[in-house]
């Protein structure tokens, strides 16, 4: 459903030549044979109802065989039963950032919010609670080990993403407003007005208020998924993207790869507006978004090496590891570090159709995060059932705010002793409610902006 109503403006032609090259060989030889299949049959005696028939029953066949296949990939008769079920999960379990009482500190903190493409704990090695043999992400892993990891396990570990949160627009609505998104942002109003999820409070709405200036980065199109009219209805952030950088001179207007530039050039460009933003006199957010990791098998650049022969997704995760640590180090030299939070996120699992097949059926694979130079200390970081949501408010606290109750929207402060929903009810209930139709929800989200089921695409 996803897929049929979002736009692809804004997407990678290589993912688009990718579904080209896999399905139309495979339509071309179904044509062929057909035609010939009719061909064999002029040239021999075979009567004409006994092609008929056969016609018939092979015509049978496939649509029986196809639509057993869409019911149980799609679950369609859950879908169904939920198209009738009223949940009222959502509004027994929401708490309005807008109502909860949140004291900011008198001196308010940074905050630089680097969401990385399909990037999960999974990638690194067993010896420290990933599931690969080989760690791919061993500066990331580092990163994480020496601060803020929330894990599901007792070693290095990630956050689970919930219904409404497994794709890229889904995942940043979820770690910033701790709701599932479930709209429609069809290919003929994307580029026009339109609101995503305007009766709710979200982070951006919550730092605009404390007096906070606000930059997003794409290394893409901003308006792919309504991305662009989601931090701009909230918050009134500057967004900084693709077209942004081919208008500003940042690079040439014709200029495209994979889905826009490089991440290399979106951490220079990174680094130049954090320093304008720092010199600004006022607390920032600056939020940027990752992309050279994308399914298929990622991008690779020019600062990519062969660290793992024969495997370019691997050698894509490793290079995005060394890039985001440099980052990171360069914001540790810089002056305005000691006030300043950073927070790195994954947005999703990997899509990826078989870079984690091998990953064991009993291993709980989880968004990879961590907090630097948060000015509190997690009361337990580890063994926790956590999900992107609980983000919200995690962020939050990690800016040295004090939340009563310590929740906003559907999600739990991670650094708390409360326990989160998904630790409450369990993730098979949680998933299950959020999928239930909820009055509640069309509500904050308009109810004509409603999707028809929780969408799962990137």
């Amino acid at each position: 459903v996803a897929q049929l109503k979002t736009p692809i403006q804004g997407t990678s032609h290589e993912v688009i030549w990718d579904f080209i090259e896999t399905c139309v060989p495979a339509a071309v030889m179904a044509v062929f044979f057909v035609v010939l299949v009719i061909v064999m049959v002029r040239k021999t005696k075979i009567t004409k109802w006994v092609v008929q028939i056969g016609a018939v029953a092979g015509s049978m066949a496939l649509i029986v065989s196809s639509g057993q296949m869409v019911w149980n990939e799609l679950d369609v008769g859950e879908y169904l039963e939920n198209q009738d079920t009223i949940s009222m999960f959502l509004q027994e379990n929401y708490m309005d950032p807008a109502l909860v009482p949140v004291t900011f500190p008198e001196q308010k903190r940074n905050l630089v919010y680097i969401f990385m493409e399909s990037m999960e704990s999974t990638y690194a090695s067993t010896d420290v609670g990933g599931a690969f043999a080989e760690n791919d992400i061993p500066e990331m892993t580092q990163l994480a080990m020496e601060n803020v990891n929330f894990s599901t396990g007792d070693m290095l570990g990630g956050l689970i993403p919930s219904d409404g949160a497994t794709w890229t627009m889904g995942a940043m609505v979820a770690q910033t407003s701790g709701l599932p998104l479930k709209v429609k942002l069809r290919a003929e109003n994307i580029q026009e007005d339109v609101q995503v999820l305007p009766g709710a409070t979200v982070l951006g709405d919550m730092l605009a208020a404390q007096g906070y200036k606000r930059v997003v980065m794409f290394g893409s199109e901003g308006e792919f998924a309504g991305r662009k009219q989601y931090f701009e209805g909230h918050g009134n952030y500057e967004v900084k993207d693709l077209l942004y950088a081919q208008q500003n001179g940042l690079i040439p207007p014709d200029y495209r790869v994979w889905w826009g530039y490089e991440d290399h050039k979106l951490y220079d460009f990174a680094r130049q507006e954090v320093t304008n933003l720092a010199n600004s006199g006022q607390p920032f957010n600056f939020t940027m978004l990752t992309v050279d990791t994308h399914f298929e098998d990622g991008y690779v650049c020019d600062l990519c090496q062969d660290d793992h022969p024969g495997n370019q997704y691997a050698n894509v995760m490793s290079c995005a590891s060394r890039q985001v640590v440099d980052f990171v180090n360069w914001l540790k030299a810089q002056p305005f570090y000691e006030n300043t939070t950073i927070v790195i996120v994954g947005d999703h699992l990997t899509m990826d159709s078989d870079f984690c097949q091998d990953v064991p059926e009993d291993y709980t694979r989880g968004v990879y995060n961590t907090i630097i130079n948060a000015p509190i200390v997690p009361v337990n970081q580890k063994n926790r059932m956590a999900t992107t949501m609980d983000m919200f408010p995690t962020t939050i606290a990690a800016l040295g705010a004090q939340i009563e109750g310590d929740r906003l929207g559907l999600g739990t402060n991670l650094f708390s002793a409360e326990p989160t929903l998904a630790e409450k009810v369990g993730m098979d209930t949680l998933n299950k409610e959020i999928r239930k139709r909820s009055i509640f929800y069309e509500q904050i989200a308009g109810k004509e902006n409603i999707d028809d089921s929780v969408m799962d695409m990137d």
